[in-house]
């Protein structure tokens, strides 16, 4: 059995097992349909998905979508989280709304990090990095959990449909595990459905990027999603094998009940706590489901509920550590900072641990490992732009034509370079915040 946790979960090679156990679904499956995919989706460094469908609708259809992601301010910011800003700046530059949470309550009550240096680390560190990057902070969302009243609000309001056993299953806490622990795990879940509340326009579908080891939050998070909404919608067949459609009341009430049977114009028989809708055609049932979806979200925001979607999710592949094995914030060999000497971040790729047989000769005659190789996952992740490009690389490596030492070179001096672009852009990103009116009292 395959084991994941947001604080510290353990090398995972076998992605496939690892969807069959936790029900996460292949991206590559929905690749054809993205019309200007990332990167990231195209070499299969993004590896699975939940739910992500309802996003690609809304791309497609120019419907209302967001994004979400958030960032532990616990140490500097290194490749692996600028992985998740990249796939938040793209689906803000598709059309969703973008939001990027420094998680401050999370660091302080996981990490004990005080609240000047998650606030320091926040700004630092990660906000800076995410706007040099290309978010755009006039259209998006960046804030810090601790100062965000709608944000503690809605959390105590998912509080009611979670309970100490339930999270302590899924996290694994002990008995010593601190209340503000558990408490941070209900906002990391109002995190995620906060784009959803009225002040942001209300329902939409949102997709969170993360690493894999976050999925307990999103599952958690779908499961409390669901618990939340007033009915209930499921596709059935009756006795002839034909599809009906059934809403179920959960917590609205007869005379919600009754408006939404108003509203639906299908053949339908009413009960005292549900409708079933008939006469539909097989070929008609998913536009039908959506359809009555929204009758039913908008009935139940008229009477109080949210109507939230069940957030999606991406999933990426962890990054190796320089070093191999799992990158570590505690071995600062293990990873580059995108905010360490430009030629700090050279000397750490001309040492990282690559995929190359023991000589020069074996490599010739054998072939390196690409799959295995730090150097070869810095190139095809961050540092080079044209598929071809890397097709070349992986193909050279694979065959013995290409050397460790000009992979190393080569990834050497374009980190240098991306490291140092990006630090002026930081500095460029600062000036943009300050005169920003919702940031600026960040540099005060």
């Amino acid at each position: 059995m395959v084991e994941i946790d947001p604080w510290g979960v353990a090398d995972i090679e076998d992605y496939t097992r690892l969807f069959e156990e936790f029900g996460i679904s292949p991206f590559k499956e929905l690749l054809d349909r993205i019309e200007k995919p990332h990167p990231y989706m195209r070499r299969g460094i993004i590896v699975g998905h939940r739910g992500y469908e309802e996003v690609l609708r809304a791309m497609r259809e120019q419907n209302k979508f967001a994004v979400m992601s958030g960032f532990m301010p616990s140490g500097r910011i290194h490749l692996g989280g600028k992985m998740v800003m990249d796939e938040i700046i793209w689906h803000q530059r598709m059309g969703g709304d973008a939001f990027a949470c420094i998680a401050d309550m999370e660091s302080h009550s996981v990490r004990g990090v005080s609240w000047k240096e998650c606030r320091e680390i926040g700004l630092n560190e990660y906000i800076l990095s995410l706007v040099a990057l290309g978010f755009d902070p006039e259209k998006g969302h960046i804030y810090f959990q601790s100062e965000n009243k709608k944000l503690r609000d809605l959390a105590f309001e998912l509080g009611t449909e979670a309970n100490f056993s339930e999270i302590s299953a899924i996290y694994g806490f002990s008995g010593d595990v601190s209340i503000s622990h558990m408490t941070s795990v209900l906002v990391q879940n109002a995190d995620i459905l906060q784009p959803q509340i009225l002040e942001y326009g209300g329902p939409k579908p949102v997709v969170i990027p993360v690493g894999v080891d976050q999925d307990p939050h999103i599952r958690l998070t779908r499961d409390i999603a669901s618990r939340m909404r007033m009915f209930r919608v499921e596709q059935r067949l009756d006795n002839n094998q034909k599809p009906y459609i059934s809403i179920r009341e959960k917590q609205a009430g007869k005379e919600a009940l009754d408006e939404v049977a108003r509203r639906i114009e299908s053949p339908k028989k009413v009960y005292e706590m549900h409708i079933d809708v008939f006469g539909i055609e097989e070929s008609e049932i998913d536009r039908t489901m959506r359809e009555i979806e929204e009758i039913v979200r908008a009935v139940e925001m008229e009477y109080g509920g949210y109507g939230f979607f069940l957030p999606a999710a991406t999933y990426h592949r962890f990054v190796q550590g320089l070093t191999g094995g799992k990158m570590s914030s505690s071995v600062p060999e293990s990873y580059i900072a995108l905010t360490e000497p430009p030629e700090e971040a050279a000397r750490k790729v001309k040492q990282a641990k690559t995929g190359g047989r023991v000589t020069v000769e074996e490599q010739k005659s054998l072939g390196g490992l690409p799959g295995e190789c730090t150097v070869y996952e810095l190139l095809m992740s961050h540092l080079i732009d044209e598929d071809a490009h890397v097709k070349e690389i992986f193909e050279e490596c694979k065959t013995g034509k290409r050397t460790c030492k000009s992979c190393k070179s080569e990834a050497a001096e374009l980190m240098f370079s991306f490291i140092k672009r990006h630090q002026e852009e930081r500095e460029m990103a600062k000036e943009v915040l300050k005169k920003h009116e919702l940031y600026k009292q960040w540099f005060r």
